[in-house]
């Protein structure tokens, strides 16, 4: 085994021990299946459904339904949170809604994309490595795990609660962030089959920030940890790290710092590009007013 494939092999174990932590804190006070917390299955079926997947993805050296691997593993285990924990109280049924809703889009969206460009060339360089490619496959999981974190432990929490002030405050925060997401990945793929789809986007929610679609993202979690909020308690308040996890994965990690090289890369020396990076905020909108 060489660096890369041991480096990614301790990361693995590393992302494992981090998701049985959070396991632990989000079953607190938790309704139980089979004799184990609701919350533990969620995580365990998480990580399952990748290993799955991952097996025809390395063998076929193929990326292409990853990512609609992941919305299908949102869609699962919220499904199995109701199903196991007998939730069908309005809150739960609210908070799982949310969260189908916002897969299916986003993964019909993401499964059209990789169908039509035929690859994704992030993977490039990992797909043929063994564990470096699994560990992608178990970040997933993670991801799922914490992202929806706040929504399954509220959804098979013990303590069912009715739907208040704040459910209604988080549902109209889901949808802000929903409908900027929804509205901004629309931009930019009608962008990019308009003649001007070899030109930097800048019009649009585009113009006001320049990862808009981040932007929703990270607010529609906000508005699903103000929803659960009322039902967690103890440990399970842990799961609110949500909406910040969802942030340093997309500010740090994954999202913005890939993307904005890439087009420092294509556009770093284009004058109209220089200004719009420096007049455009890389996340939140920038209020343009009018005199």
């Amino acid at each position: 085994m060489n660096k890369i494939q041991l480096r990614s092999f301790v990361v693995i174990l590393v992302v494992c021990l981090l998701s049985s932590l959070f396991a632990l804190a989000g079953a607190n006070h938790g309704a139980e299946w089979k004799g184990y917390p609701v919350f533990y299955w969620c995580v365990a079926i998480a990580f399952a459904i990748q290993w799955l997947a991952f097996i025809p993805a390395f063998l076929a050296q193929s990326e292409r339904f990853y990512d609609a691997t992941g919305s299908l593993t949102y869609i699962f285990v919220v499904f199995f949170a109701c199903y196991a924990a007998e939730a069908a109280d309005p809150h739960s049924i609210l908070l799982a809604s949310l969260v189908v809703l916002w897969a299916v889009r986003l993964g019909s969206f993401l499964l059209k994309r990789i169908l039509k460009d035929g690859s994704d060339s992030r993977f490039d360089d990992i797909k043929p490595v063994f564990f470096r490619f699994l560990l992608t496959w178990c970040l997933q999981a993670f991801w799922v795990t914490v992202t929806a974190g706040a929504a399954l432990a509220a959804i098979t929490s013990s303590a069912h609660v009715e739907l208040d002030w704040l459910a209604i405050l988080g549902a109209i925060i889901w949808f802000i962030g929903f409908s900027f997401e929804v509205i901004a990945d629309n931009q930019k793929r009608f962008h990019k089959l308009s003649g001007d789809g070899q030109k930097f986007i800048r019009s649009g929610l585009w113009s006001v920030s320049r990862h808009p679609n981040y932007f929703g993202e990270i607010v529609l979690w906000l508005g699903v940890a103000i929803i659960a909020l009322p039902a967690l308690s103890g440990w399970q308040y842990v799961t609110l790290i949500s909406p910040l996890f969802v942030w340093l994965l997309l500010t740090k990690v994954s999202g913005i710092p890939l993307l904005e090289a890439k087009s420092d890369k294509r556009w770093g020396k284009d004058p109209e590009y220089l200004e719009y990076k420096k007049n455009t905020p890389v996340l939140v909108p920038k209020l343009k007013l009018s005199r």
